[in-house]
């Protein structure tokens, strides 16, 4: 009888785990309107609203939440970079990200920003997501500095003393140790990120909030709308809570060795 090894045996549970925290997200998105139809009024006449608030909601969370990691990487890197206006640029932005309010930013991006630059005029649902974006980019540039930076220096000058070039040594050396390092807290700006979403209703996105919000104002019941849009949101965060730790053990970010 053939004994798998035990990383192999975590690492096929984790694969696992993923897949059905996959599979349960699309389940949430497409089948949640049955579960909900057979709920008492007002929910359940207003299921396919509250559905299409679902998918809203998580379609913001995972084009912001991608475009988010791009962000973050990029001025993680500049912010370590030795081209001093580099660095200078990467801080701005980080700072003034950080220290001012998402709603704000939202509002700007949708209203303020085509006055200044009437091109970038965008539609509600591209506004939410490029602020979106930007705002988990900063939070996500200083996680991944904080894991490129506890990578040994050892490792990098052994890179280079092997031959590799600094490109190559950040590609195959510093960057998926750090990745795996910044990988638990940028899984928590993720789900962060999905429960922030909720601030798009303020420039007219139709997400699960706002979609709550205007049911309430039609049906004058804001206990079972509220209830059921706050446990729509839990049940959310936790298939991706679910998925994330399941990414995370994947990658063995515990270290763990067979």
């Amino acid at each position: 009888m053939r004994v798998w090894p035990a990383r192999w045996s975590r690492q096929w549970r984790s694969s696992a785990s993923m897949a059905l925290a996959a599979v349960a997200l699309i389940l949430v998105l497409w089948l949640c309107a049955l579960p909900l139809s057979l709920l008492p009024e007002p929910i359940g006449s207003n299921a396919d609203s509250f559905a299409d608030g679902v998918r809203t909601t998580v379609a913001l969370t995972l084009l912001a939440g991608s475009a988010g990691l791009i962000i973050g990487i990029a001025a993680a890197v500049a912010k370590l970079s030795r081209w001093l206006p580099l660095r200078w640029c990467a801080a701005l932005y980080i700072w003034v990200i950080r220290g001012t309010p998402l709603l704000i930013q939202i509002l700007f991006t949708f209203f303020a920003l085509p006055v200044i630059a009437p091109s970038l005029q965008m539609s509600d649902f591209a506004s939410a997501s490029v602020a979106l974006a930007f705002n988990v980019g900063a939070y996500n540039a200083e996680v991944i500095r904080g894991g490129l930076l506890a990578v040994p220096r050892g490792q990098l000058e052994a890179a280079l003393s092997l031959g590799l070039s600094r490109l190559q040594t950040f590609l195959y050396v510093t960057f998926p140790q750090a990745f795996k390092i910044a990988l638990p807290p940028l899984v928590n700006n993720v789900v962060a990120l999905l429960k922030d979403s909720s601030l798009a209703y303020s420039v007219g996105v139709l997400e699960l909030t706002n979609v709550g919000n205007r049911i309430q104002a039609a049906t004058f019941q804001p206990v079972p709308i509220l209830i059921a849009t706050a446990a729509i949101y839990l049940l959310l965060t936790t298939v991706m809570t679910q998925f994330s730790d399941a990414v995370e053990r994947r990658f063995d970010v515990e270290g763990h060795q067979a």
